[in-house]
Parts: structure tokens; sequence; C-alpha cells
């Protein structure tokens, strides 16, 4: 590409080289596309200026158009929306984006809209708007709840997605694109010679032309353009290290290691500016500060425990404190994932299987936050399986074998969301809407009849609702849907949003000031004395007032740690292919001993794979192992596909369901993301005569809805898509309805539907999400006809073995606590040993 070197290049080359920097040859290109009015998709690794492509070009594009006075000329309207994903995201922007502006000498204004926006800031931005407004999707459609909303984007030029690898697949993305829709279509009406731009910021994800195509498809339907994906050719270095447990367990088991491996993480935190250690779950995240505290207390004052559950105030102080290097190291979950620039970060630790190749890339690329920096990664296994794990990580590193994001298709409950908000506002003509819905990618394919029935449903309740007037929400008035009722429309406004989770309730102190919030349901078992744990402190329940747990601070040594019903996050596809790949590496490990190929994380599990080829098999890529084995318990059936917890659950079913067809027998099931366990009290009849018709993809669908209570998952579904399409009130502010009554309310609205309006597409939508994302029918079915291509591989083992002894481990955790299961565990490993 030609560079145009107009007078904004010139003065942004000026100011970035009075600062010893300059321009990345995919910065230029994306200013480039910017000063043509082109729109497109910027991608490029973590740390190295994505931010600056896109908003430096805003600034080039503006002092082209404004030469002699851009530094004076101020209340310029709104130049350019920043649509980021996270809140914690939106303060460090907005921070470099000013820095920019104070330095440039210019009077632009860079503002700020979320949930913890002010009252006055808002009202200040409705009178007249920033320049830079940098807001979270929520946010965005209440902004599209206010009338005359139109009138604070006429200046508009620029919309820019960060973090769309992190929205695209969400509700929330979808949310972005029905926002890009409507204000395509605005532009369109306002036009003069302003031409709306759309850019996405994204990091490297494997369908990264698709995310392209999702993120412009209304401007390629209004406009026939394509837009350009703008990839920055710098190869970040990541190193990846291993902490290696001293010994080596040939009978492992999950979350076994970890804590216990306190001691090699020490000298690192030591070592480094600045660490952060990564915990999959809020409740080990809570127990791994409490163990550093322990192992090395003079770290107290310079640790800090951060997650999504962490008072906000508290938060805001350790992301300041990261960005300025007053803490050695913070303990944090996913709170801490996105693009957050901390550069006093020079090493992460990752602890356990971070489930996925872009997770893992994007902790990684917290450390070493600069483009010319090294990212520093260790990963700490929490059993010594995972060190398998570890290695299939390098080297999809290395391929850069990364996972894609799929977009959603067809979410009505976001729809007649998006529907309401339009109504509360101006209003809107269903013909024209109906044109830009279809520009979308997520409902590009909606028909006419589904339109309709979603209208019905808004202004008469559908079929199923007529006669209730709550859920006649819209009225319509000269061609025009709106909703006039002022109850309606406040209710509406405080439940925009797709993020449905249990009902929280804040933590706060006796004496005042809060600390965070826990689940409803974890409180209610606790009893006035009982000793919890949130935000590193040790807190004695006294009582609930007012919706809001009062506490004390306790000295006792025992307390209880709050669980979160988090979604549970399942092997990636992408992670599971290179796991089998690295246990045929294993399965050959002498060979690749004397060649010199293997991996320092397969060599040191040598005695684990021994034993194992000893007593059973090692699967290689190519298939799929199966032990059956006899014990006190009863008879057990172990099988090896490596695809991810929920999709072993889905088969585990639905394998049950197939041999009980063969002959009467019934089942208890376990499973993780390596494999999954049918035991049964009498032997089960699965051999070479019948194995491949057993793990057929024949008769899928059908054998999953007899297998498994589709209709039950289905039924809990549809709590989160009523929730979403406005269907039941969650309640105001300090007054939240306990989840028993939402998912009561839910059961009610679900039967009401099924017995008179099947064909319901709310109830269709969560039918479809539960084959989709909760047993993963396409993964699923490509795993079985991945099976039926290769060699399934049947052992009669006459102990349990060290791959499926993990499994084992986990289906006595529903029953014992974890010090009894500690215990049984070192029962169980002795007697196999002997």
């Amino acid at each position: 590409m030609i560079l145009i070197k107009t007078k904004g290049y010139s003065i942004i080359s000026d100011w970035l080289a009075a600062k010893g920097n300059q321009p990345f040859a995919f910065q230029e290109e994306t200013w480039q596309h910017i000063i043509e009015k082109r729109s497109g998709l910027v991608n490029a690794p973590t740390g190295c200026g994505k931010t600056y492509s896109i908003f430096l070009g805003a600034i080039i594009d503006f002092i082209n158009n404004h030469s002699t006075d851009y530094k004076t000329k101020q209340k310029n309207g709104l130049q350019l929306l920043w649509i980021t994903p996270l809140r914690a995201l939106a303060k460090d922007i907005g921070r470099a984006m000013q820095e920019v502006i104070v330095e440039l000498d210019m009077k632009w204004e860079i503002g700020i809209r979320n949930g913890d926006t002010e009252i006055s800031e808002r009202q200040k931005q409705k009178r007249q708007m920033p320049e830079v407004l940098i807001i979270t999707p929520e946010s965005m459609q209440l902004l599209l709840a206010q009338k005359h909303y139109p009138d604070f984007f006429k200046t508009l030029k620029i919309i820019a997605v960060d973090e769309w690898h992190e929205l695209l697949g969400s509700k929330r993305g979808v949310q972005v694109e029905l926002a890009i829709s409507r204000l395509v279509a605005l532009n369109k009406l306002q036009a003069g010679s302003r031409k709306l731009q759309v850019w996405g910021i994204s990091a490297t994800i494997g369908n990264l032309e698709q995310a392209r195509e999702v993120l412009l498809s209304p401007l390629s339907m209004w406009r026939g353009e394509g837009g350009e994906v703008v990839t920055a050719e710098i190869k970040k270095k990541i190193e990846i290290e291993s902490l290696i447990p001293d010994e080596i367990e040939t009978y492992p088991w999950a979350g076994h290691i970890g804590i216990k491996l306190v001691h090699k993480v020490i000298p690192i935190i030591e070592q480094s500016t600045t660490t952060l250690i990564f915990i999959n779950t809020r409740g080990m995240s809570e127990q791994w500060y409490q163990g550093i505290l322990n192992a090395a207390p003079e770290l107290a004052g310079a640790i800090a425990l951060h997650h999504g559950s962490v008072e906000l105030e508290l938060r805001s102080w350790i992301e300041e404190n990261l960005h300025t290097g007053k803490l050695k190291v913070v303990v944090c979950t996913s709170s801490l994932d996105l693009g957050v620039d901390f550069r006093p970060v020079e090493t992460v630790i990752q602890v356990g299987s971070p489930k996925g190749v872009s997770r893992f890339l994007q902790r990684a690329g917290r450390s070493g936050h600069q483009p010319d920096a090294t990212s520093k990664i260790y990963f700490l296994p929490t059993h010594s399986l995972e060190l398998v794990e570890a290695a299939a990580l390098k080297e999809a590193t290395e391929k850069r074998f990364i996972e894609d994001r799929e977009p959603r298709i067809l979410c009505f409950d976001v729809l007649i969301q998006y529907l309401s908000t339009l109504a509360i506002s101006d209003g809107f003509n269903q013909e024209e809407l109906y044109k830009e819905i279809i520009s979308t990618h997520c409902y590009s394919e909606i028909t006419e009849d589904e339109w309709h029935q979603l209208l019905q449903f808004i202004t008469a309740g559908g079929i199923a609702l007529q006669q209730y007037d709550d859920f006649k929400k819209v009225e319509i008035i000269n061609g025009m849907y709106k909703i006039n009722n002022r109850r309606m429309a406040m209710r509406h406004r405080m439940n925009i949003g797709t993020i449905v989770g249990e009902p929280m309730m804040k933590v706060k102190f006796i004496s005042g000031g809060f600390i965070g919030a826990v689940e409803e349901w974890f409180v209610s078992r606790l009893q006035p004395g009982n000793v919890f744990t949130l935000a590193g402190r040790n807190l004695e329940f006294v009582m609930i007032k007012d919706m809001t747990v009062l506490v004390r601070k306790s000295n006792s040594q025992k307390s209880m740690v709050p669980s979160w019903q988090g979604s549970r996050m399942p092997l990636s596809a992408k992670l599971g292919f290179m796991l089998r790949k690295k246990f045929d590496e294993a399965a050959d490990l002498s060979k690749s001993l004397l060649k010199g190929k293997t991996c320092d994380e397969l060599t040191v599990l040598k005695p684990l794979f021994e034993l194992q080829q000893y007593l059973s098999h090692i699967p290689k890529e190519n298939e799929l192992l199966i032990e059956q084995i006899e014990t006190k318990d009863g008879y057990h059936l172990f099988v090896f596909p490596f695809e991810g917890r929920l999709v072993h659950e889905a088969i585990a079913a639905i394998l049950a369901y197939r041999i009980s067809q063969i002959t009467p027998i019934t089942f208890s099931l376990a499973m993780n993301d390596y494999s999954f366990e049918l035991l049964s009290d009498q032997p089960i009849p699965v051999d070479d005569s019948n194995v491949y018709e057993l793990f057929s993809p024949n008769n899928l669908l059908n054998d999953i809805h007899k297998s498994v209570n589709s209709s039950e998952m289905a039924r809990r579904k549809f709590r989160e898509i009523a929730v979403i399409g406005g269907l039941i009130f969650q309640g105001l502010p300090g007054q939240q309805k306990k989840a028993r009554h939402i998912q009561a309310s839910a059961s009610l609205l679900y039967n009401v539907f099924a017995e008179y309006d099947p064909n319901n597409l709310l109830l269709r939508q969560a039918h479809n999400e539960v084959m989709e994302q909760e047993m993963q029918e396409a993964r699923l079915r490509n795993m079985l006809e991945r099976i039926q291509k290769g060699n399934i591989i049947i052992t009669f083992p006459k102990r349990l073995t060290p791959f499926c002894f993990p499994v084992k481990v986990d289906s006595l955790r529903q029953d014992l606590s974890s010090e009894k299961l500690e215990d049984r565990v070192k029962r169980m490993q002795m007697q196999l040993e002997k």
C-alpha cells in the first residue's frame, strides 16, 4: 500500500519520534484505510499498539480535515465510538487516549459511559457528547433507549469494537451487531459527505475472516463493502516454562498438586517486578491468595486478589497499583484476561489447564505488554497428567493453532430486548427495521414469518400470553411501535443486558465498608458465626439486613471458601487435538527420546507412561482407548476421547442408553476433560463385536433426546432466555428476586409455551442452545465420525491405571469432603502401588 503522508500523518509521526518511537507497518496501513474511508479488522499480538492503529487514525483524519484549527477546535460532537467488553479496559484506554490528546495540545474530550459512570457525567454527555466515547455493549443499548438518540450520532465517523474476538460468539456480540446495524442505517439517513466506518480490534483467532464478515455485515449489505483485514507481521516472542513437581505421581488426580507447588512460585515472584497468577475459579483464587501469604508473609501489602466478586472500588485500586508497579503479585481469574495495559507485569503463572490455546496466549500477553518485550508464562499443573497439556500448549503456540469463535445465530431473546429498547426511545417502523435486522450476520436468515411472530409477541403476548396485559408491552401508534407505559420502560432499562447469573448479595462490614459479593445460594447455607473467605479476608457471618450480608473480621484459621456457579470451561477442540498428538508421542516415548524429539514434560512423565503401557495401552492419535476394569465398587468402563467435559457428559449418557438397549442395565456416570466412566453392578456388554456400532453417529439426535433429559436442560436454559427477552423481571436494585422464584417463573412460562404454543421461537431457541452449547452436538458428531475412521482399542487391566485414576477420583468427589477425599485417595494410591 502506498502511504499518503498527509499533515495529520506528519504530526503523529513527529509526536511518536519525539518519544523515541515510530509507527509499525500495520498501524500505517490502518491509518491509510481510515483516511480513505474504508472499514476493517485489525489483528495484532497483545501489547503491539492495536489501540493506536485506530485511535491515531481518527486523530490523523480529524487533523487532515481541520488542518488550521485542529488544536483550538472544540465541541466537535462524537467522532469516535469505542465499544469495549470490560469496564476495567475503559479506564485504561481512556487514560492512554487522554495522554495523546494532552501531548498534541488538542481540545478533544474523552468520555466513558458504563455502569460505573456517575449520573451527572451521563447528563453532561447528553448535553454535549465528547469527541471519544468509550462504552460497553450494555451501555450502548441504554444509549439507544434515550429519546432523540440519533442526535448523539450526527457527527460520528468511526465505530471501533475492541477485543472483538472476545465478544464474537456471545450474546453481547449480538448486541454489538444490532447497534452497528442501527448506526449504519442512521448514517444512511443523515447522509451528507460523512461515511461511517466500522473497525474491529482482535487478537488472533482461527476464523479471522469470518470475524470480519460478522462485524461488517451491515456495510456489506448496504454498501457492498467487504472491508479489510490488517494483520501485524510482528512475531511476539513467548517463553513457556512448566513447573515440574519434585515427585511425579503415577496415579494423578485433579487439583491435588496445585497449591503444594507454592514453594516453586515464591522464587518466581521474588525475581519478577510484578507477577500475575491466573486461577480458573474464584474459589481457588481465594485459596491461592491465602497459600502465598502463608508461604511468604513478607508479601503482605504487596499482594492482591482480583476477581469479579471483589468490590469494584478495591478492584479499581488493584488495577491502578498494577499500572504504577506498586504491587508485587496479583492472584486473579479471567477478570484480568483482556487488554488492560499493565506495563510492570514481567511474568504470568497459569495454574491448571487454561482449557484453550487462545486463552493461554491472551494470558501470556499480559506480561511483556510492549512490542519488543518477551512474554513469559509459567504453567503450573494441578495434577501430573496436565504436563501433557503443557506440552500440547507449547506446540499449539508455536504453530499458531488457535480456536475459532463461532458467531451466534438467531438469538430471538436478544432481538426481543432490542425491539423493546428502540420502542422506549423514539419507536420504530417495523418494515424499515426488518431491513436493518437482516443486514446483521446473526439475523440474516430470519424469515418474515418469524419476524411477525416476534412483533406479535411484543405487542399482544403471542399465542399463549395474549390474556395477560404485562406481556402487551408495545403499542402501534401511526405505524410506529412504541412503549409509552413509564413503568414498563423503567423495568426494561433496568434489565438491559445479556449476562444472566445467579443473584448476588453484597458483603459489608457491620462497621461499614463493602468487601465484595457472594451468590445468594451460598449465603442461604450460612449460620451466624460461620466463617468464610472473600477478597482474601476471613469474615464471620453475622446477619442479613436489607439484602446485604453483614460480617465482622475473624481471626479463625478455618474458613469456608465460597464457590460461584460460573460456567464450566471445557477443553477446546483444538487443544484436545494437540493433546491426542502428544499422547501419540508418549506411546513411542522411547523412540522419541532416542531421536531427541520429545519435550521435558513428556520425559518426566516416563514412569507414568511405562506403567500405563504395562497395565493397558497409550492411545495413538487415531485410536480410542476403552478400559474395562472390575473392582469391589463394580464393573467400570473407562473411555478416553480427550474431547472436553461437555462432550464426554453427552457421549456417556448416549453410550449408557445404547448399552441399555442391548441388555437391561443401570449406570452411574463420571467425566472430566480427558475421559469418562460408566460404572455398573453387572458386567458391561461392550466388545469388538458391537463397539463401533455403540460409537456410531447414526441416529445421534434421536439418541440424545432419549438418553439425556434435554427437556429439563432446555427448561433451565429457558430461564436465561426469558430474563433476556424481558418475560421475567428480576427486581429493582437491592430488591432482586430469589433464584428459585425466577426459576419457578421461567418453568411456568416454559410449561405454558410447551402446551399452548409449541412453535414458540424462544422455546425453539432454548432447545437449540442446549444442543449447541450444553451438548456441543457438532463437536460430538465430529468425534464419533473420527472414531469410526480410526481404531478402537479395548483392554482389560487387572487394576486401575494412571489414565483412569483421575476420573475415578472425580466420581468420589460428590460423596466426600475434600479432607476425607484426600485420605481415601492416598489409601487407593498405596494399594495400587503395592
